[in-house]
């Protein structure tokens, strides 16, 4: 029986002032919580240079533990391998590792020393 009293409160519209409060305070401070601020950059570009760089080191960083760890692995099975041809697939598969792993830094090394000199789409030394 109580709780259909409560039922019918509510669904006349009658709230608490507990509830009342709760929500006035609730809007503001959710408000806050799902506004974003806004940043303003200098341009599209050089946000979106500085958005590549970030990407550019975050692939750069896994790369580097997988290279780490698949070469690990490469040489495990060198090492400990009864078959010659094992023996042959690992080494094929440390050189690619080796070489894949270079090209990615290499990337990096391009595009932070020598796009520079570039700027503009002529040679600037």
């Amino acid at each position: 029986m109580k709780l259909k009293k409560a039922a019918d409160r509510r669904a006349a519209g009658n709230w608490s002032a507990g509830r009342l409060l709760y929500s006035a305070f609730l809007a503001p401070v959710a408000g806050a919580v799902f506004s974003l601020p806004a940043h303003a950059a200098d341009t599209i570009w050089s946000k979106a240079s500085e958005v590549m760089r970030d990407v550019y080191t975050q692939i750069l960083g896994i790369s580097t533990v997988a290279a780490v760890v698949t070469a690990a692995v490469a040489l495990l099975l060198m090492n400990f391998s009864k078959s010659g041809r094992t023996v042959d697939e690992s080494r094929a598969w440390l050189k690619r590792i080796i070489i894949t792993w270079a090209v990615l830094n290499s990337l990096g090394f391009i595009m932070a020393y020598v796009a520079p000199f570039f700027s503009g789409g002529t040679w600037t030394p």
